[in-house]
């Protein structure tokens, strides 16, 4: 069995979902890996990692939406407020959604179906560096 690991370093515009599969399709490629699974992981609190449909923006659209009504900001409730008005709110939409993906690979491709991209979702309002360790594993 072979190992495989690399971070992607990705700039996000500020809060949204933002596909990344093609990046981490490159890693896949570059792993050598042709059976096995990607795990991946990002190393952040107030960001998070989906797997959603990439056919339709609407859907990133209606996603921020819902989680923007879910867990608002500006919310005279949160203590933790340090960081300005949108950290706590991205702290809570990172744990109710994840962290982590798992991904099988065949053929030295993801196994996707149509119509699923892998996203890394933004939570805080303005841009940042985010991390993601992508892990390969197989023969």
């Amino acid at each position: 069995m072979k190992n495989f690991q690399q971070v992607l370093q990705i700039q996000t515009r500020g809060k949204g979902l933002l596909e990344i599969t093609p990046e981490v399709s490159k890693v896949v490629q570059a792993s050598e890996v042709t059976s096995g699974m990607c795990n991946l992981f990002v190393r952040h609190t107030s960001a998070s990692l989906v797997i959603q449909e990439n056919a339709d923006p609407d859907v990133q659209q209606d996603l921020e939406y819902f989680f923007g009504k879910l867990v608002p900001e500006n919310d005279l409730g949160y203590t933790h407020t340090i960081e300005g008005p949108d950290d706590m709110p991205s702290h809570i939409r990172s744990a109710l959604t994840s962290t982590s993906e798992q991904i099988p690979l065949s053929g030295g491709k993801l196994l996707l179906g149509i119509w699923q991209g892998i996203f890394l979702w933004e939570h805080r309002t303005g841009a940042n560096v985010r991390n993601i360790v992508v892990h390969i594993s197989g023969d």
